[in-house]
């Protein structure tokens, strides 16, 4: 007789909870991450209005007296790149994050592509040295205005095509379909972290559902090299979309543009991305956009001019540098001499040095004052810098403007209000910043003014820019 045997208990069906329906912002980054190839279409596209309109112009001649964007390639051109295009991306920079990088950059397409199909070699530890950003940003930035990259297409070409160059090269040696140029190399990177940094729209990284994913999933294909799972803010995130959706835990969605400098650490901020901020944006950046128009620029170079002709010494007169050194287009009756270049360089070192110098200066006291990290506290200024860059690059677009007998007279109140807009935003963030350190009230009302003040010396700078003073 058999032993009765009890029957088998049927097994638990493990059912996952339905995931809640996705907003519309969610469903967005889902798309980017489903068309890829879409994307991919697009990005060749950019490479080619990129090619049209930096490597074509400057093989057309010089345009005639009179002509106009309107029937002239070179002047229509140019105004497409520099007087549009180049604001634009620092706009949607501010505000979507960095689109730019993710979805159209051609330079970072290339990248990758290359890279796809290179020796993907291990990326050696100088490449991955924190500073090249800032070097890079500062060394394109004098030399951009040395040679005058704004208003010649040969000196755009030789510093863009150049950069694009070294990023191809960069990716045939190392990565395996990465972005290596992207994270570690590329002059505007470090700029495009920290201005990603007030955008209002980001992917968000839930870790709990991450962690809670029940079994294994592919590695996400991230051309920056971020670990998408620690990824806390969009100052190192190209918003490509790639990894949305990726173990139901990343998002498209929204914030708080103060939400990613308030939860800043040292981490996040370290002293090279704040001196990129302070002595680059806020220092670099700002002298190579005032020279051109200084008085003070004028009657300097008057000056030595004078004594160098009373002592003889006529070599620093000469206009005979090669283009690619100096501007040299005597066609046109624009050429740099060698006390050009010099004062130049010496102009925009002078203003880093006293608009960069306060600002360190102010950031120092205030972490001694707050006992918090100062170049924590410094990526409070990232509005009022992000709203200079815009500011200083819509300069060119009403020279260029002008030149057509297009009058803008809202634009100069226009860009004061932005600039309003973003100095009250880092003070505003500053104030936030400072509400945590435990010390007394005057200490941190007395470093809320160590930051306060260098920022009012910036605001000073811009307005005597924009009124001509």
């Amino acid at each position: 007789m058999h032993a009765h045997c009890p029957p088998p208990r049927p097994r638990a069906i493990i059912r996952r909870q339905p995931l809640p329906r996705r907003g519309r912002l969610a469903r967005l980054g889902d798309a980017l991450a489903r068309h890829r190839r879409s994307i991919l279409v697009l990005q060749w596209a950019v490479i080619l209005v990129y090619a049209l309109l930096v490597v074509l112009p400057a093989w057309l001649p010089i345009p005639p007296a009179g002509a106009s964007m309107v029937n002239n390639l070179r002047l229509a051109a140019q105004f497409a790149f520099w007087g549009l295009w180049w604001p634009g991306v620092i706009l949607a920079t501010l505000l979507l994050g960095r689109v730019w990088c993710g979805l159209l950059c051609p330079e970072g397409a290339l990248a990758e592509f290359a890279s796809r199909h290179g020796r993907g070699r291990a990326i050696p530890r100088w490449l991955r040295w924190r500073g090249w950003p800032l070097l890079a940003f500062v060394a394109t930035t004098v030399y951009g205005q040395l040679v005058s990259v704004y208003e010649y297409p040969q000196a755009a070409l030789l510093v863009l095509g150049g950069s694009t160059v070294a990023a191809v090269l960069v990716g045939l040696l190392y990565g395996q379909g990465k972005r290596v140029w992207c994270r570690y190399l590329c002059p505007v990177s470090g700029v495009f972290a920290l201005l990603a940094r007030v955008a209002p729209l980001h992917f968000r990284v839930d870790r709990q559902a991450w962690a809670g994913y029940p079994g294994r999933s592919p590695a996400v294909d991230c051309a920056p090299l971020l670990n998408v799972q620690q990824m806390s803010g969009a100052a190192q995130c190209h918003a490509c979309g790639r990894c949305s959706g990726h173990r139901d835990a990343v998002t498209l969605a929204l914030r708080s543009p103060a939400q990613e400098i308030l939860a800043s650490s040292v981490r996040d901020m370290a002293r090279v991305e704040a001196w990129l901020l302070i002595w680059g944006l806020c220092g670099v950046a700002i002298g190579a956009f005032r020279w051109s128009a200084d008085p003070w620029f004028v009657l300097a170079r008057q000056a030595a001019a004078a004594w160098l002709a009373e002592h003889e010494w006529w070599w620093a007169l000469e206009a005979n540098a090669p283009w690619w050194l100096l501007t040299h287009y005597p066609e046109v009756g624009d050429s740099f001499s060698w006390l050009d270049g010099a004062l130049l360089l010496a102009y925009i070192s002078a203003v880093a040095l006293v608009l960069g110098g306060a600002l360190q200066l102010g950031a120092w006291l205030a972490g001694r004052l707050a006992r918090l990290p100062w170049q924590v506290l410094s990526a409070a200024w990232v509005p009022m810098a992000g709203a200079g860059l815009l500011v200083g690059l819509t300069l060119l677009t009403q020279t260029q403007l002008r030149a057509e007998g297009l009058l803008l007279p809202w634009l100069n109140p226009a860009r004061g209000l932005l600039l309003a807009a973003g100095g009250l935003f880092s003070l505003w963030l500053s104030a936030r910043q400072l509400a945590r350190a435990d010390v007394p009230h005057p200490r941190r009302l007395a470093a809320w003014c160590a930051l306060a003040a260098p920022l009012a010396l910036l605001g000073l700078a811009w307005w005597q820019q924009l009124s001509g003073f």
